[in-house]
């Protein structure tokens, strides 16, 4: 019955994103996984379509915050209001205050705006005037940025970028995917009316049985020979303990949308990229990813 479910769910997504199956699937095990995502790319590739619809098909109560140069944290968190009639200040919620939140163009807003969701992110709640607030349950961070060569952009710290789990990049579509979505009638209008495929509580009973996938002790030491590998190269800074458990989630809910519940090499192999590229800090000429490349290259799995 789950995999029926999870089936129906990426076919539909599918048709929000066309020619994109990976990111789908990758931005599902995210979520899976219980992380929070991060999209980088470049205005108009469909960051907020993918949001959108995946809150839909789940039935996540869902938020879109554009983030602006001039915003505050008050004007995502809330704001506590005195209430002359009963005498006491009375707080009101912010946008962060739902299941699923589309943190648009995150960099483009100042790092103290940034930091704001830091808390919500890392412990599913927040503090306003000393006194802390539950978010809801499920909850997610899907935020975009535009590459930071761009102007008004505002690079996140590593702080904040070690808080999502994932990092992928939806890229151009493909000429026949392009085709389609210019002969489609679908625009962004219709993702209010996608059917549901999964429940919140659905969702829930998913990750607690992603949290079963098994993985053996060789498969462990490969996931430890990788993130070793990482923080033995003089030219970068390795991957820290958050991202090692991170990368053992991702690959247990890749391993689930593949109908297993076991983990192989090809499960760690298959996430390692988006989880560890925006963690890798080099001072030599490779990026994240080419980074990342490397070190799957240069670590075999003993199985």
């Amino acid at each position: 019955m789950a995999q029926s479910g999870i089936s129906e769910l990426l076919h539909q997504l599918e048709q929000v994103l066309l020619g994109k199956p990976r990111q789908i699937r990758l931005a599902l095990a995210c979520i899976l996984a219980r992380g929070h995502l991060l999209i980088e790319d470049l205005p108009g590739m469909g960051k907020t379509s993918i949001s959108h619809g995946i809150a839909q098909s789940l039935g996540l109560s869902y938020q879109r915050i554009q983030f602006t140069s001039d915003m505050l944290p008050a004007d995502i968190l809330g704001v506590s209001i005195f209430d002359k009639h009963q005498a006491q200040f009375i707080f009101h919620p912010g946008p962060i205050f739902k299941q699923m939140i589309l943190a648009d163009e995150i960099n483009r807003a100042s790092p103290k705006t940034q930091s704001a969701l830091l808390e919500a992110m890392a412990e599913q709640q927040i503090s306003v005037d000393g006194i802390t607030h539950r978010l809801p349950n499920p909850f997610f961070v899907i935020a975009t940025q535009n590459p930071t060569d761009q102007s008004g952009t505002f690079p996140l710290p590593e702080s904040q970028l070690d808080r999502f789990m994932m990092r992928l990049s939806i890229g151009y579509p493909s000429h026949d995917a392009e085709l389609a979505m210019l002969k489609s009638n679908h625009n962004h209008l219709t993702l209010d009316q996608l059917p549901q495929c999964l429940t919140p509580l659905a969702l829930m009973q998913l990750q607690e049985q992603c949290d079963k996938v098994s993985a053996s002790d060789a498969l462990l030491n490969y996931i430890l020979a990788l993130v070793n590998f990482s923080r033995s190269q003089s030219d970068s800074v390795g991957l820290s303990p958050r991202a090692t458990k991170a990368l053992l989630q991702a690959a247990k809910a890749w391993a689930f949308l593949e109908g297993r519940h076991y983990l192989v090499p090809e499960d760690v192999q298959a996430v390692f990229c988006c989880v560890a590229e925006h963690r890798l800090r080099t001072s030599s000429q490779l990026q994240g990813e080419a980074l990342s490349e490397r070190i799957l290259a240069s670590v075999n799995p003993i199985m």
